[in-house]
């Protein structure tokens, strides 16, 4: 009787910390799942948009050009000719979000933006004569024409604001990324941003 009086306070105790080592482990175990759930989840929408993001605008012009040339070595008076020219400009601003730099920490939850892709401006004109306006004493030549298309190109180039266009891409990257970022804090993620160009007070 004396034996049993000994042995169960081992037997209880031993009982005890095998009780609370099986619920730490499970605690421990369920946490440790959450952790790598939510690892995958937001990796998973970065991978998906490893992809570009293009915005585009198109402009359009008309530009008329008058050209005098001597008859004569000048005996005869000036022929005037006149060009007319329709120039459509595509102007497009992308940017690769395979060069996009995110790091996940599941550790601290934190979703820390390293650094955002440079804009791609591409400006594509091109050039129609609509109109000439020339004669047969004094035709248009073809290095007059190359001139004429190359000057209106030079001045689509002129008209498309890239400063405005940037700043309206940026603005189409960020709405791209808010859902990664709406994501993040519904798995309660901080998101630390170390570019500067992310007001994260307003995500």
């Amino acid at each position: 009787m004396k034996n049993y009086s000994k042995i169960w306070p081992f037997v209880l105790g031993a009982a005890t910390m095998l009780v609370i080592f099986i619920l730490w482990k499970s605690l421990t175990q369920k946490s440790e799942e959450t952790v790598q759930n939510d690892y995958y989840i937001i990796t998973n929408q970065i991978r998906k948009m490893n992809k570009m993001v293009v915005m585009e605008q198109d402009f359009s012009s008309i530009q008329k050009t008058k050209m005098t040339s001597e008859l004569l070595g000048g005996l005869l008076p000036k022929l005037e000719k006149e060009l007319i020219t329709f120039t459509k400009t595509n102007a497009q601003v992308s940017y690769d979000l395979n060069k996009m730099e995110l790091e996940v920490d599941s550790a601290n939850k934190k979703l820390i933006i390293r650094s955002l892709p440079a804009a791609d401006i591409k400006i594509t004109p091109s050039v129609e004569i609509q109109s000439i306006d020339d004669t047969f004493l004094s035709r248009i030549k073809q290095e007059d024409l190359r001139k004429v298309t190359q000057s209106a190109k030079d001045n689509a180039y002129k008209t498309v604001n890239q400063q405005r266009l940037r700043n309206e891409g940026r603005k189409q990257l960020l709405e791209n990324l808010s859902q990664l970022f709406v994501l993040a804090r519904a798995l309660n993620y901080e998101i630390e941003d170390q570019t500067g160009q992310v007001d994260t007070s307003k995500l």
